[in-house]
């Protein structure tokens, strides 16, 4: 699923895009890819909101690039080799690196750097970091929200962020040891306050629900 989504991502952030960005969307985005699938991706569940190659002038003037970019809630993240970033940085790239991150601090952005390596053999601890970010951003609105769910929507919500694909109402059956019609309700409660969406594209028989971004933000909100 995430193959589709991606490849339909990039077209559409390419065709969107101004020349110079377009070109940067054209170049590498193996790393760009894999902070997406093992970042983004799990934690919010769909690219709403998301810009690669955002682009971010600075007092100069002079453009700058973040690789992936949450816009509702100002968060730049980055996927940085070890080679390019570190072991075989010049002086003047340094000090570029330094100047991008005073940059985005002056814009106010929340700058979440990622090393692939990290992302290649921690996916966990780096989803937790994100999770953890989305919790302290959302903590406020989260805890008023969640005053407003069931436990039975709790507990659907918690664990549909586990599942890492659409959900099924025998998904919901199974979380909650219920039959259809319950199941069904608490789906549909769901649905009406924008915590899922019918997945796909019918609208009838729906069979699977996809979790939307509010769902994780404002679970961790609770936390």
């Amino acid at each position: 699923m995430f193959e589709q989504e991606f490849e339909s991502f990039l077209r559409h952030q390419r065709s969107g895009a101004t020349d110079r960005r377009r070109e940067m969307l054209s170049l590498d985005l193996t790393g760009t890819k894999k902070l997406l699938e093992v970042v983004v991706w799990p934690v919010l569940r769909s690219f709403e909101g998301v810009t690669l190659e955002f682009e971010l002038s600075n007092s100069t003037g002079v453009t700058m690039y973040i690789d992936v970019f949450y816009e509702p809630l100002g968060i730049a993240l980055e996927c940085d080799g070890f080679v390019s970033h570190a072991e075989k940085i010049t002086r003047s790239r340094f000090d570029f690196e330094r100047t991008r991150a005073r940059t985005m601090a002056t814009k106010g952005l929340i700058y979440m750097p990622y090393s692939k390596d990290q992302l290649d053999k921690q996916p966990d601890f780096c989803r937790q970091s994100m999770y953890e970010l989305l919790g302290k951003q959302t903590s406020i609105a989260g805890r008023k929200v969640m005053e407003e769910l069931s436990v039975s929507e709790r507990e659907v919500i918690r664990y549909g962020l586990h599942l890492n694909r659409a959900l099924k109402l025998d998904d919901v059956r199974y979380c909650l040891g219920c039959g259809y019609i319950k199941a069904r309700k608490v789906i549909n409660d769901l649905v009406e306050k924008s915590f899922v969406k019918a997945a796909g594209n019918t609208t009838q028989r729906i069979h699977k629900y996809q979790l939307l971004p509010i769902a994780s933000e404002y679970m961790l909100g609770k936390f």
